[in-house]
């Protein structure tokens, strides 16, 4: 009992550090190196990002939501708000899903569940209550060149729904917030993977010479999303 008080605590003071985030993803495993294959595309990796991880620390879960949250009224109480207000949150299947339902019962958010493709008995279409009409902001855990969000934007505008903004908890910098905003979308994020990157080499978690390739891959990602023509 008094654990899970302690957590309860911890919950409640946190100060909302992204990079307390990032290190929590990386003592759950869900940052490793060494050569993977990004989805989205056959190109390699040297870092594989897996932010499912936090569904096993509820604490951070919720830490994870609470930073969206914030994130959003900082944006909305700019003078020239970054955020259009919505009444529904989207998940994007299978992370998204999971973040946006933390994110739905932090903020007491209505969500609605994007089926892009059938699945059992379940056709292509909305799970849960929508209004014609209404804004819904889509929320995914991690973003490399954004086609997923892309085609659960397109389910929801089909269903006469409308998309604005886009929140993803970690931004792989693949290109995807030009490639998105190319299409009329707003982008942000909690954390970025330089940033990350840049955390673990200060911590002395990863080598300077991992830190290195890693660095030079995102250069290189970033230079080519630069020069590729608008979709």
């Amino acid at each position: 009992m008094g654990s899970r008080h302690r957590n309860a605590e911890v919950a409640k003071e946190q100060s909302l550090d992204n990079l307390w985030l990032a290190q929590i993803l990386f003592d759950l495993g869900g940052i490793q190196f060494g050569n993977f294959t990004v989805s989205e595309s056959a190109v390699s990796s040297p870092v594989f990002v897996n932010p499912k991880v936090l569904i096993s620390n509820p604490t951070a879960l919720r830490v994870a939501s609470k930073l969206m949250q914030q994130e959003i009224n900082l944006a909305q109480s700019l003078r020239r708000p970054r955020v259009h207000p919505f009444s529904v949150v989207a998940g994007v299947p299978v992370g998204g899903l999971l973040l946006a339902s933390a994110y739905s019962l932090e903020t007491n958010t209505p969500l609605i569940y994007a089926r892009i493709r059938p699945e059992g008995t379940g056709k292509r279409g909305i799970e849960g209550h929508v209004n014609k009409g209404d804004t819904a902001l889509i929320i995914d855990d991690l973003i490399t060149r954004g086609s997923s969000i892309l085609e659960t934007a397109a389910l929801l505008e089909e269903n006469d729904l409308k998309v604005k903004d886009i929140i993803v908890l970690i931004d792989r910098e693949h290109g995807a917030a030009e490639r998105l905003r190319r299409h009329g979308y707003n982008l942000m994020s909690i954390l970025k993977l330089d940033v990350m990157l840049t955390h673990y080499m200060s911590k002395g978690l990863i080598s300077e010479e991992t830190y290195r390739t890693c660095a030079e891959y995102l250069r290189r990602k970033q230079g080519e999303n630069h020069n590729t023509a608008p979709l």
